[in-house]
């Protein structure tokens, strides 16, 4: 089977990264655009998909961006997690919506408007796409994005499809509106013209592998271009690096021929890795900004203590005028009996006044220092938020040297791929790299470490159990206390790929605390309405 392969993707994609920093679009030859869309927040139905009620059927439609797009898509909840088995057709070429454009991702999205990455939908040559996914959520609405590349963590302003609720869907079904913010690249542009249309009947026809895989590749060249432009070569060098190495890797064994399915799986590990340095650059910089506007406050505060001495200065003058009055008045009552009474009046006005300035200030003193105590107790809360943000950062560039590390909600996730045993063994190598990974982890003392074990079908389940206790072992005999370290085999119940896929067979390391914080450092919250 071929497919087309429009030549110069690569860079469009690349060319694309300049503009994602300014409002102008991509601009192509031709008549006027049909569409113009700027969209900065979206709202579609969520579905809360009863634990194990049994499967429930629903649609996809295409938005105004893809008319004709249609899909249906069959969710069940089983223990432990959602099972999504979706198909789609008319999923034309990505890159009618601007040459950065190189892929399609389905996203899962809260009620509360939290995104989800679900996985890449890569249409054959009947423009048909199919993707089996599982998930933790059990409440959420779908959507369909075009995307630079498919390792995002925001979907892009480019909806080409939403879930729609079908009207023979079984079961008791919750309906909410789910808001989802879209990441905002600037306004966007498709203008579906002669030029694009001849540009892709001319272009040269490769197999459906080769596309598939020279497709993963200009991907990754895309996540690469956009962690370098936000940043990461100065804020995350190491993952970056990481990332550009493994770029490199793919394109070499692609030019010499290699498995296929190994260079496709390097450029997605390459793309991911760059997407982690891209939102640690961005974390980053935002801290950058945090201090320097910390800096500006300090200096405001130096310039009103300032002000503050010169009060006083000013009031200590006054102080001493006063009391040279007192001694003339005095002076002036031994030569003139006849102002005593007077000047005792002055002297009654005098203390009177002054009494209530002592009380004055002493209420000032009050609230002054009441304010300082709250502003501390501030600052000491943002303090410790910083800290564990910044230690969790910092963990996760020491463990992503070591071995492929990720940051999600159940705490930093370190993957020992299955090619890393000998049977229920560790290989030597990689028991170094393990080794490594105990003496990062009890640096940060009071750490909680779960060994979770995976294999690619049932019958094996009992392997990925020894396999988590081997790796518990080796972290325990390098520093690990015992008491922090737990392992578990969950068999197949949570494949990262369909059956077969070698990425199944896993042993994750999940680090997780107090000091690192419950919330990843790329998550974020949104404010939205829900009807229920």
């Amino acid at each position: 089977m071929k497919r087309v392969l429009v030549s110069g993707a690569v860079g469009l994609a690349i060319a694309a990264i300049a503009p994602a920093q300014t409002p102008a679009g991509p601009v192509y030859p031709g008549p006027a655009p049909i569409y113009h869309v700027t969209v900065v927040e979206r709202t579609v139905k969520a579905v809360n998909y009863r634990y194990r009620s049994g499967p429930t059927m629903i649609d996809f439609k295409g938005t105004v961006l893809l008319p004709d797009g249609k899909g249906t898509g069959m969710v069940e909840s089983r223990q432990g997690h959602t099972e999504v088995d979706a198909s789609f057709d008319h999923l034309r070429a990505s890159q009618q919506y601007g040459g950065e454009y190189l892929t399609y991702v389905l996203w899962a999205i809260t009620p509360e408007g939290r995104p989800h990455n679900m996985g890449e939908i890569v249409p054959d040559h009947s423009d048909h796409g199919h993707l089996h996914v599982t998930t933790d959520l059990q409440a959420f609405a779908m959507i369909v994005t075009a995307e630079p590349y498919s390792a995002v963590r925001q979907p892009s302003d480019v909806v080409v499809m939403e879930n729609m609720i079908r009207p023979d869907t079984e079961g008791r079904i919750e309906e909410v509106n789910a808001k989802y913010e879209l990441l905002p690249r600037g306004q966007y542009t498709w203008n579906q013209s002669a030029a694009l249309t001849e540009e892709l009947a001319s272009a040269p026809k490769v197999s459906t592998r080769e596309f598939e895989t020279l497709t993963e590749l200009y991907q990754a060249e895309n996540a690469v271009g956009v962690a370098t432009s936000a940043g990461a070569g100065n804020y995350a060098p190491d993952t970056l690096a990481r990332a550009q190495n493994l770029l490199t890797e793919a394109q070499r064994m692609h030019a010499s021929k290699a498995d296929s399915h190994r260079v496709v799986e390097i450029a997605r590990q390459a793309a991911q890795t760059a997407e982690d340095a891209r939102l640690i650059a961005v974390q980053r910089e935002q801290d950058d900004k945090v201090r320097a506007a910390q800096d500006e406050i300090n200096k405001s505060r130096a310039q009103a203590a300032a002000v503050q001495i010169s009060i006083d200065q000013i009031r200590a003058q006054s102080d001493a005028a006063i009391k040279q009055a007192q001694q003339e008045a005095q002076s002036a009552n031994d030569r003139a009996n006849q102002l005593q009474q007077q000047v005792d009046a002055d002297r009654a006005a005098l203390a009177q006044a002054q009494s209530e300035a002592a009380a004055a200030r002493q209420r000032a003193d009050q609230a002054e220092a009441a304010a300082r105590n709250v502003h501390l107790q501030q600052q000491s809360a943002n303090v410790s938020a910083n800290h564990a943000s910044a230690l969790r950062v910092r963990l996760l560039e020491d463990l992503n040297g070591v071995l492929a590390a990720t940051d999600t909600p159940r705490g930093l996730v370190v993957t020992v791929p299955g090619t890393a045993f000998s049977g229920d063994a560790v290989r030597g190598a990689e028991a170094q790299q393990i080794a490594r990974v105990a003496a990062i982890v009890s640096s940060q003392p009071g750490l909680s470490i779960s060994v979770e074990g995976y294999c690619d079908n049932a019958s094996k389940t009992a392997e990925s159990e020894n396999r988590a206790l081997a790796v518990r072992h080796v972290l325990i005999n390098n520093g690990v206390p015992v008491a922090q370290v737990s392992a578990r085999g969950f068999g197949n119940s949570r494949p990262l790929g369909p059956a077969g896929d070698p990425a199944n067979s896993r042993v994750e390391i999940v680090v997780s605390g107090n000091q690192i914080g419950s919330l990843p450092f790329w998550d974020r919250t949104y404010s939205l309405s829900s009807n229920r």
